[in-house]
């Protein structure tokens, strides 16, 4: 569980070159992931949709594309430059807030998403009970976010994890810290079963986990109890 101000620290200064720094590194296949969840929450046939540490508003834009023009879609980040650029891409109701503390009623949504978001927040049992809140009776939860491959290919990602990426991103960007954080905050990061347990625990049941690109990423999804 992550430190708070150095996460939103980190976000303002990699803000504007956050995009096209993600397609570099993951050679596009995040364009890939996204298109996956949508798929997904078009399945849900949802009326309302919160897109929690939206960013620059990505995940919440490929939904909007899959959903009817009626369906709500709000994206929120506690990061406001991250929130600038979405507005500077996309018309959409983007809103400042904490994940920890969101300003919704509660059942005020009936799916729920946040893609690479979960890891960075302070208390990840407290945020899920926050997301299952603001979700109505059987909502639909979506976390998005790196996983731990197993096995000889794993020991290589692990390696570009740590070892390359962040030289990379470092000259893209100007910032290497902010990307040596994203190695060790996702090897801290539960996955798998892991993180299906976790939900579980925290108010949400029939977790589901759909392991992408080898193992790189992975989708959750699970229902409000």
């Amino acid at each position: 569980m992550q430190d708070p101000n150095y996460v939103r620290d980190a976000f303002s200064r990699i803000a504007e070159r956050y995009v096209s720094t993600n397609h570099v590194l993951s050679l596009g296949i995040d364009v890939l992931w996204r298109k996956r969840v949508a798929q997904l929450v078009e399945g849900w046939q949802p009326n309302s949709v919160l897109d929690v540490a939206t960013g620059s508003g990505d995940l919440a834009m490929a939904i909007r594309e899959v959903l009817p023009k009626e369906t709500r879609i709000v994206g929120s980040d506690f990061c406001e430059p991250m929130l600038n650029e979405a507005r500077k891409r996309f018309d959409g109701e983007w809103l400042v807030a904490d994940a920890m503390d969101m300003p919704f009623a509660d059942a005020e949504f009936d799916a729920l998403t946040v893609a690479f978001g979960l890891r960075n927040m302070a208390d990840w049992p407290k945020a899920l009970q926050e997301m299952r809140r603001v979700l109505g009776p059987e909502g639909h939860l979506l976390i998005l976010d790196f996983s731990q491959p197993g096995g000889t290919f794993g020991k290589g990602y692990d390696f570009y994890l740590t070892k390359v990426l962040p030289k990379i991103a470092g000259a893209l960007t100007g910032h290497a810290d902010a990307y040596e954080y994203l190695g060790g905050s996702i090897q801290k990061f539960p996955s798998g079963k892991d993180m299906l347990d976790l939900v579980e625990a925290n108010g949400f049941t029939d977790g589901y986990w759909e392991p992408l690109s080898g193992g790189i990423a992975s989708i959750y999804t699970a229902r409000c109890c």
